[in-house]
């Protein structure tokens, strides 16, 4: 009586003092042990019973079998088994119903199933509710509603017990039908009304997305309980319907209802998933008011609160606070201070975790690297890396983010022995690499790799299929572009969110706009990315009015505007020379949307000011603009001084550029370029030669254009091309021809060295973008579109060739070049000469 009542000590006294112990008081006391969460001490006292000589009776068994189903100790549990047999008790139905659920428990479902299937007589319902809910536990669904299908053929009262077994089985949307069917059962039968069998309804529901029909469930229910709230609850966070979570969590305080350590944690989530400090503050003192605030699992999802809201000064305090810290403690603050930017800190608790013998667990190693990631220092991944090898723990998910964070770092040659010892790779293993090679510029590899993953059979992802649309674009590889476009549009993937946006972004950047709009208009749900990414492809194209009608387009869709939206908005004024609009934008920003505009918003204004010759006004505003200026502002400042040949104000930006950020070789050219312009020789050799004692280099001019399936790169006055005799013949014959006809005369001033006219003119016919165009010319149809990317801005003489060649030779050419694109047709450019 006491063991089953919860005064357990009182029990165990009891049963000490009774000096002529009988079979009955034996299984007593052993199953009080059971009921009271001590397993491992029932196991022993069953032991001590044996020891003293008592014979064990059928009734001995369930409590003992149920022990070792809580232990999951399959092995033990196995022995006890075999007893039974031994004793003749394992044909008796509660003998066996305690067997079938302890090898459930133990994940052995075959030998569950075996006894099911040797029992003889299955009248009793207790024997299928256990099968059943052994099947449901173990991933079994369909077996699971087979065995309820078939004890509605046998004569047996169906209870609580067998609905919310078989609802069990129903826990994923493709078996939600079946769920319903068993709903239509429930409504038909007296247990509607049930609230255990109400409750399993509800998590049903929810765990198939179907919170509406959850809902209904719930609002009809009568007397709801703990389980009742906490399953909507955690319905609606599953289902990310956060909001919805936030009022729901409210609405249960007001009807009174007490949160308990299952809603604290659910809404805790929430909070830091919205990002809503202030909320979880509440649920913080929520937690505090109703004693849960010392509870390990409330002092976690407390901890992840505070990282995902940004507020590190709260999350450390509660981990510090916390009486009992297990793993996840440990992983969480590690992964709180990585993902706010406390990569050393999270590496300290790291090895704070080793030192204080924590266990080390794949996720906690996870955190680390993502730690080592945002440092982007080798040291300290290799420092991990090591750790891992050393403990053995490596595992695919560890070796993928390897090769993610060696990527991150900039060492693709390391990432990809990683990814060649993953064995068997994965998706996400073929995707990181892909991912790995584009961030890092190798396009072409990334491509490459892209179609051995789809060789080996691999079901390519969303994921992966952004990483190569991103290393389309970078290579300006319009058909390669386009295979994926239709790789998707065979697999069925649905053109929404940043595979969308991926889709508009490719074919902006691969000159083709208009398909980049007619994919924008295809996307039925469009996001604030897909605006954002649309704005800017009409930007990077020279439409600023289109940009600006867009962003009004957006407004009345009721999507509010982000600082990357408005850094596109600027970005599309800069490039179609829209100075009011610009400068409107920026105040709009900062007024109507309280954004406080980043450094690339300010830089973003100084060049369009600077590209329309106001540099008083630029200068002006650069050095009344509150925030430090950074070297990014200088440089638009300086680029825009080198074209307008302003010596004052740029001697005063090259000046700042080069104390700002002196580990930049393009800012030592920049400068230099700017001392060339105003033939000041003797100071552009200065700074190259400054340039050169920091062991800094320029990247060479270079471009590139795609020719059927391939990628064909050019330098400046390059002859390794296998057809480079053909390049140069067809060149000199352009040149010959726009002399001929259009009295083309190449202007030199844009050749800023210190040498004769003549080899001038010879260094501006060599422009790698010259001969990419030349190769063009031979390679493509008349007629057809050229299209060309550089990976410097194009020069002055250059774009007056490009436009001479589309009049004459009657071509659209599409240059891309480091600033924006340029539309040459008929002898005219879309930039109207403003780049």
């Amino acid at each position: 009586m006491y063991g089953q009542c919860g005064s357990f000590a009182i029990a165990k006294s009891v049963f000490d003092t009774i000096t002529h112990k009988t079979i009955f008081t034996w299984n007593a006391m052993i199953g009080a042990y059971v009921t009271n969460g001590e397993p491992l001490g029932a196991l022993e006292l069953y032991q001590e019973m044996g020891l003293s000589g008592h014979i064990v009776d059928a009734y001995t068994f369930p409590s003992i079998i149920k022990s070792c189903a809580l232990l999951k100790d399959l092995s033990i549990g196995a022995q006890i088994h075999g007893m039974a047999i031994k004793y003749g008790y394992s044909s008796m139905v509660f003998v066996v119903n305690a067997l079938v659920t302890m090898y459930s428990k133990c994940n052995d479902l075959n030998a569950a199933l075996k006894l099911f299937d040797k029992m003889t007589e299955k009248e009793d319902v207790v024997s299928w509710n256990s099968i059943i809910l052994a099947c449901a536990t173990n991933g079994q669904s369909m077996e699971a509603l087979e065995l309820f299908r078939e004890i509605q053929k046998f004569d047996l009262k169906i209870n609580t017990y067998t609905f919310v077994a078989a609802l069990q089985g129903c826990e994923e949307p493709s078996l939600m039908k079946l769920g319903m069917e068993i709903h239509a059962a429930i409504l038909k039968s007296s247990h509607f009304l049930d609230v255990y069998v109400a409750n399993a309804l509800l998590v049903m529901y929810a765990r198939c997305n179907r919170m509406r029909e959850a809902a209904k469930i719930f609002d009809m229910m009568d007397g709801k309980d703990n389980v009742s709230w906490n399953s909507m609850l955690s319905g609606f966070v599953q289902n990310r319907l956060f909001e919805e979570a936030l009022q729901f969590f409210y609405n249960m305080l007001d009807s009174g209802q007490k949160p308990d350590q299952v809603s604290i944690i659910s809404i805790l989530a929430t909070s830091g998933q919205l990002g809503n400090l202030l909320n979880g503050m509440e649920i913080h003192a929520q937690a505090i008011k109703n004693g849960l605030n010392s509870d390990l699992q409330v002092g976690n999802s407390l901890v992840d609160m505070y990282a995902k809201c940004c507020c590190t000064d709260y999350m450390d305090r509660v981990f510090s606070n916390m009486l009992d810290k297990d793993f996840i403690s440990w992983t969480t603050i590690i992964a709180g201070n990585a993902q706010n930017n406390f990569q050393l800190k999270a590496l300290d608790l790291f090895r704070a975790a080793q030192i204080e013998g924590v266990e080390v667990d794949a996720m906690m190693i996870g955190s680390a690297l993502l730690a080592c990631s945002g440092l982007k220092t080798m040291s300290h991944v290799k420092e991990i890396h090591g750790y891992m090898l050393r403990r053995g723990s490596y595992d695919t998910v560890l070796k993928n983010t390897i090769v993610d964070v060696y990527g991150e770092c900039g060492n693709t040659e390391y990432a990809f022995r990683m990814f060649e010892l993953i064995e068997p790779k994965d998706i996400v293993s073929w995707t990181s690499m892909i991912s790995c090679y584009d961030h890092n510029g190798l396009a072409n590899e990334a491509i490459n790799l892209f179609y051995l993953m789809c060789k080996t059979g691999i079901e390519t992802d969303s994921i992966a299929l952004v990483s190569i649309l991103s290393a389309a674009a970078s290579l300006s590889a319009l058909k390669k572009g386009k295979e994926v476009h239709g790789f998707l549009i065979r697999k069925g993937f649905i053109l929404e969110k940043s595979l969308a946006s991926a889709l508009v972004d490719m074919y902006s950047r691969c000159g083709s706009i208009e398909n980049s709009y007619k994919v924008f208009n295809f996307i039925k749900e469009k996001d604030l990315i897909s605006w954002t990414s649309m704005i800017n492809a009409f930007g990077m194209h020279g439409r600023g009015k289109e940009a600006i009608e867009l962003y009004e387009s957006m407004k009345n869709s009721d999507f509010l505007p982000d600082h990357v939206t408005f850094l596109a908005l600027l970005y599309a004024c800069s490039h179609s020379g829209l100075i009011d609009e610009g400068k409107r934008f920026l105040e709009i920003m900062k007024l109507e949307h309280q954004l406080d505009p980043w450094p690339e918003h300010y830089a973003c204004l100084v060049d369009l000011l600077g590209r329309g010759n106001h540099l008083k006004e630029a200068i002006e505003f650069v050095t009344t603009m509150g925030n430090e200026p950074n070297a990014a502002i200088w440089c638009a400042l300086l680029g825009a001084c080198r074209v307008h040949a302003n010596k004052e104000i740029g001697e005063i930006a090259a000046r700042k550029l080069l104390e700002l950020d002196s580990e930049n070789p393009g800012n030592y050219i920049l400068v230099s370029n700017f001392f060339s312009s105003l033939e000041k020789w003797k100071d552009a050799e200065e700074v190259r030669t400054k340039m050169k004692g920091k062991g800094l280099k320029k990247n060479p001019a270079c471009s590139w254009i795609e020719v059927g399936c391939k990628i064909h790169s050019f330098i400046a006055r390059d002859k390794s091309h296998p057809q480079t005799d053909e390049i140069y013949l067809k060149l000199n014959q352009v040149i010959e021809k726009l002399k001929r006809e259009r009295n083309y005369v190449a202007d030199t001033k844009y050749v800023l060295h210190n040498i004769g006219e003549k080899e001038k003119v010879e260094m501006l016919y060599g422009h790698s973008e010259r001969l990419a165009l030349a190769f063009g010319l031979i390679k493509t149809s008349e007629g057809t579109t050229i299209r060309i990317t550089k990976n410097l801005r194009v020069c002055g003489d250059c774009h007056t060739f490009c436009k001479l060649v589309s009049k004459i030779f009657e071509r659209e050419i599409v240059v891309r070049d480091a600033n924006r694109f340029h539309h040459f047709e008929d002898g005219v450019c879309s930039c109207k000469d403003f780049w």
